[in-house]
């Protein structure tokens, strides 16, 4: 796969308060800078934007003007004070702009259109037992063909670009997988990026779709607060972000908080290595337990699994998922000393917190002496994060103040 990018750079404080200059020769610069703190804390009336960036009002007031005549922002309902005349707030345009996130998954394709808002517009979904790179392909071209005629002619020339989220290898672990080592080398022919670019003619980037979640996480979700967590998120494989002091940290070849390759034990001479966090936690364990009692899969990502038949193998994998997610934990809080730890997944909110509970309980077992236990919580996201990821990457950089404010591009991931 080629270059892939990662997420940065969050403030100090927790809430970014993005600051202009009002010198001259800038003029891009603010206007992405006001932009930002519309999109950090809502409709804001000019005198507020002007006091969280540090602009003039003559200079906001400019800015603004600009940016409502381009179509980035839209006025709301005037607020009356008590004195003096009413302030009207201004809100990003969600037509103002849109973007384009496609997750490539082991079982499944999602394509994602979102306005500049970041807000869901059309979403569109493909399942497959494997992804063949060519069906994948033309898949996408079908799903970016509807999008666009959804937009119309008036609209089409707003599309920022494709982010794509996928594993670095497609095509590994076919072993686990039960799929043919040719088909997974099928992958390493093709340029997925290059392809996409060719078939829209866009600007395209590719991350790791477990980073990809991370951005969503970081910058839509719990990262607005939470400054340095691991991330883990549970698909047909599970994987994860790592980030600190809100950056996304990718490593030296990319895998920061890549908990799927974690042992789960200690290897001996002359035995077999142990099982690793992703055969015993993954989505793909629990379809297995649902293949060898005969049951659709496909309740592995909705409300049946906590509902019978599916409920006992559900309890089983929960009971073998929830202490090994706890111990990949407790190892990564001994190393990092982590604020927090947030969870998610391709599956129901309600197996979301089942596993949460599980997980919680079995950290509860372990001995957390000399080191700081880590805060639970859900991601806020869910099934679309990988998607949404994706889309955010070409709508901040191109609007963020800094291309490098949320996501610095990196050769690795």
């Amino acid at each position: 796969m080629p270059p892939a990018a990662t997420a940065a750079d969050l403030p100090d404080t927790g809430r970014l308060r993005p600051r202009g200059s009002s010198q001259g020769g800038l003029r891009q610069y603010n206007e992405r800078v006001v932009l930002q703190a519309i999109r950090l804390h809502g409709a804001l009336p000019a005198a507020e934007i002007a006091r969280l960036t540090q602009l003039t009002a003559q200079t906001v007031s400019q800015i603004t003007k600009r940016l409502l005549d381009d179509g980035l922002l839209v006025k709301g309902t005037p607020v009356r004070g008590k004195v003096g005349q009413p302030s009207v707030p201004l809100a990003l345009a969600p037509d103002g702009a849109y973007a384009i996130g496609v997750k490539v998954g082991r079982r499944s394709l999602d394509v994602l259109l979102v306005d500049f808002t970041g807000a869901a517009c059309q979403r569109s979904s493909v399942s497959y037992d494997y992804p063949e790179p060519e069906a994948v392909c033309a898949a996408i071209d079908q799903h970016l063909g509807a999008m666009r005629q959804w937009l119309g002619a008036d609209r089409r020339d707003r599309l920022q670009g494709i982010g794509i989220a996928a594993p670095l290898s497609l095509g590994g672990w076919q072993t686990l997988l039960g799929v043919d080592l040719e088909r997974a080398r099928a992958w390493d022919r093709i340029d997925l990026p290059e392809r996409v670019a060719a078939m829209s003619g866009l600007p395209v980037t590719f991350v790791k779709d477990t980073a990809a979640a991370c951005v969503a996480e970081l910058v839509a979700g719990r990262g607005r607060s939470v400054r340095s967590f691991l991330y883990v998120f549970v698909d047909t494989f599970i994987g994860g972000g790592l980030v600190l002091d809100s950056h996304l940290r990718g490593g030296l070849s990319g895998n920061a908080g890549a908990v799927g390759s974690l042992a789960m034990g200690r290897g001996r001479p002359g035995a077999a290595p142990p099982p690793q966090l992703l055969s015993v936690a993954s989505l793909f364990t629990l379809e297995t337990l649902y293949a060898t009692a005969g049951l659709d899969l496909g309740a592995t990502t909705d409300a049946r699994a906590l509902q019978a038949p599916w409920l006992p193998h559900t309890q089983a994998w929960l009971a073998d998922a929830g202490p090994a997610i706890a111990l990949a934990l407790h190892d990564a809080a001994c190393l990092l000393d982590l604020e927090g730890v947030i969870v998610d997944g391709q599956f129901s909110r309600e197996l979301l917190a089942a596993l949460l509970a599980a997980v919680d309980a079995a950290c509860a077992d372990l001995s957390w002496e000399g080191v700081r236990r880590p805060l639970l919580m859900p991601g806020t996201i869910g099934p679309d994060a990988r998607a949404l990821g994706g889309a955010l990457l070409p709508l901040h950089a191109n609007f963020a103040p800094d291309r490098d404010l949320f996501l610095k591009l990196d050769r690795h991931l």
